[in-house]
């Protein structure tokens, strides 16, 4: 089931809601109304580190990662 992200045009509101497939649109959860616009959603995507330090292993947080000066 994807999630989609509205926004109500009558109380100013942005909300996520599950929609099945042929399901009509949702209404707005704080006001109940139906004037609502289905908004672009913004993804994250996770992947490995591109900074790798002059050892070769990856930089960051963490023990083992630099900041606790052990490595």
């Amino acid at each position: 089931m994807p999630i989609y992200e509205y926004h109500c045009a009558d109380c100013d509101h942005s909300f996520e809601t599950f929609v099945r497939p042929g399901e009509i649109e949702s209404e707005c959860p704080t006001c109940h109304g139906s004037n609502i616009a289905r908004e672009m959603s913004v993804f994250a995507s996770a992947r490995a580190s591109d900074s790798a330090g002059p050892t070769g292993a990856a930089s960051g947080g963490g023990c083992c990662g630099g900041s606790c000066g052990c490595g």
